[in-house]
């Protein structure tokens, strides 16, 4: 599908990194790597769909989208770190730590996380929305902690060569992979001033899609290539992981990541403004199998 959102979102992102002209320049480089590299831009536009639907301003939130995605890119970082799951390919090419080391991919991880709330809360940012940058920045660091992607993370690695339930399968996709899409949709809506039958929409939507974006993982981990995906191919079958694939087989998860997209798109029925993007994204996220 074609993202109206990507050219203002890939413009806008390289302006709020500092300078590498510094003694701790390394960073700053690291930092760039990852967030600059190609993209979807799945999470920044979800933020700025959402706002426009609710009748808010593109430009004013891109900030807010930016920030996100500097928090996705910091767990990225993270994530192939060799103490979490240890990989060597992101986006089709080496991950952080194999070009930078790993103590600066760590510190890049966490430079990212910093600037997102610089990003966040600048004084231009809490000049154009006031109360609702903080309620959007606390929105967004209720989803990357402890009780959110990071919670998911802990849930992941706790259950390597274990044989959980689907419902602890479930609760980790919702927290990893989830959490950090269903932020972006309710400070959209937040940003614009959304009442709470729209956030309670954006919430339905969010979470649906960010299921089956996961499950849809589960199954490309297994049917696709690495060339197509840009990161290792097998991974969960090498570190002895139980996702719905292994559960319920790869057609079972292909009618639920179907139902889940249906239950998404139905949810955008209460916005009186244009849905037919996040309809288009939601089906495109679950074309990925096709």
């Amino acid at each position: 599908m074609n993202n109206k959102y990507l050219n203002i979102i890939e413009e806008y992102l390289p302006t709020l990194l500092p300078s590498d002209d510094c003694l701790e320049g390394s960073v700053v480089r690291s930092m760039k790597y990852s967030l600059l590299a190609s993209g979807k831009r799945i999470r920044p536009t979800l933020l700025l769909a959402f706002c426009e639907i609710c009748g808010g301003a593109v430009s004013s939130a891109l900030p807010f989208a930016c920030s996100v995605e500097m928090i996705h890119a910091y767990s990225l970082i993270h994530d192939d770190l060799p103490c979490m799951d240890d990989d060597d390919l992101r986006r089709g090419r080496p991950s952080n730590h194999k070009v930078f080391g790993e103590s600066t991919a760590l510190l890049a991880g966490d430079a990212l996380q910093a600037l997102a709330y610089q990003t966040m809360l600048s004084d231009t940012s809490l000049k154009d929305f006031g109360v609702n940058a903080a309620k959007a920045a606390a929105v967004l660091s209720r989803a990357s902690g402890a009780t959110g992607m990071v919670g998911g993370q802990v849930i992941d690695l706790e259950t390597e060569g274990k044989d959980p339930s689907l419902d602890v399968i479930k609760e980790m996709y919702l927290k990893k992979t989830g959490q950090l899409i269903k932020a972006p949709c309710l400070m959209g809506c937040i940003l614009s001033g959304a009442d709470d039958d729209k956030l309670k929409a954006a919430e339905s939507y969010a979470e649906n899609i960010g299921l089956a974006f996961q499950i849809v993982d589960d199954i490309l981990d297994i049917t696709s290539d690495e060339k197509t995906l840009g990161k290792p191919i097998g991974s969960d079958a090498e570190n002895k992981k139980v996702n719905y694939v292994t559960k319920l087989g790869i057609d079972k998860s292909k009618k639920i990541v179907a139902d889940l997209t249906k239950e998404a798109i139905n949810s955008l029925v209460v916005f009186e403004n244009d849905t037919d993007f996040l309809k288009q994204l939601a089906n495109s996220l679950s074309e990925r199998l096709y």
